[in-house]
């Protein structure tokens, strides 16, 4: 099941008005271009946002979310008309190939064992055409992300049109190894009615995820910094070899 804030109807809707700025999706547009890429699997596709602006660009988009409810919204963007949508995960996917394969906004922290980030990337690799890549970012352990996830830190107040006024702000939960969990807290003032939404995501060190995407036979081609958060991200890029 996807978390609270994804697949509940009423925080997918808010969830684009409490994030506006996705300059941090400009990197993947630049690689996509970089690469040559005419056909991208965008994993974890959320609401959407990513794969319309790349099929305006008139690359083949397949988005691929499994919170049904951000699907929605989506599927309900300008453009949403020539992506391909599909409702699941990675285990889901139907025969395909494609150039390229995105996990963006920390996609892949969610994926908290070891067997479902395997079958993951397995699931990627066999999609990719040979010489395709897989592109994903996620935080580096050792800048303590989570040290900012506070009230404090993250509370916004903003008006919505279709639901008024709405708060919203994070806590952490716990700090277990390698494992964060953290709670949203959103409160429509229109109605005084109260959301939350508990997440856990894994950090994982640079050599552990080398070694795993060598295991699913996908070969680190280069690493580079988060433009938008320089210091304090990887942005992975493997390649499928054959």
């Amino acid at each position: 099941m996807a978390d609270e804030i994804y697949e509940n109807p009423r925080l997918a809707a808010i969830y684009d008005p409490f994030d506006p700025d996705r300059s941090d999706l400009d990197a993947y547009e630049s690689m996509v271009h970089e690469f040559g890429a005419r056909s991208v699997l965008d994993i974890g596709c959320g609401t959407g946002t990513f794969a319309c602006r790349l099929a305006a660009r008139g690359v083949q988009v397949v988005g691929l979310e499994p919170a049904f409810a951000s699907l929605q919204v989506a599927q309900s963007k300008t453009g949403s008309d020539r992506v391909t949508w599909i409702h699941g995960t990675a285990r889901d996917l139907p025969a395909l190939k494609v150039d390229l394969a995105t996990m963006t906004a920390n996609v892949a922290q969610v994926f908290l064992t070891d067997e479902a980030w395997t079958e993951t990337l397995r699931s990627v690799r066999n999609v990719l055409v040979p010489g395709g890549r897989l592109i994903f970012e996620t935080r580096r352990p050792e800048s303590q992300a989570w040290i900012h996830w506070t009230k404090e830190s993250t509370f916004q107040r903003i008006h919505i049109p279709k639901y008024g006024v709405v708060k919203g702000w994070v806590d952490v939960l716990s700090v277990h190894n390698s494992l964060v969990s953290f709670r949203w807290t959103y409160v429509f003032e229109r109605d005084g009615a109260i959301f939350t939404s508990d997440s856990t995501v894994r950090f994982r060190g640079l050599d552990e995820l080398v070694q795993s995407l060598d295991d699913a036979e996908l070969s680190v081609e280069k690493v580079r910094e988060a433009p938008d958060r320089p210091g304090k991200e990887f942005v992975l890029i493997a390649r499928r070899a054959r």
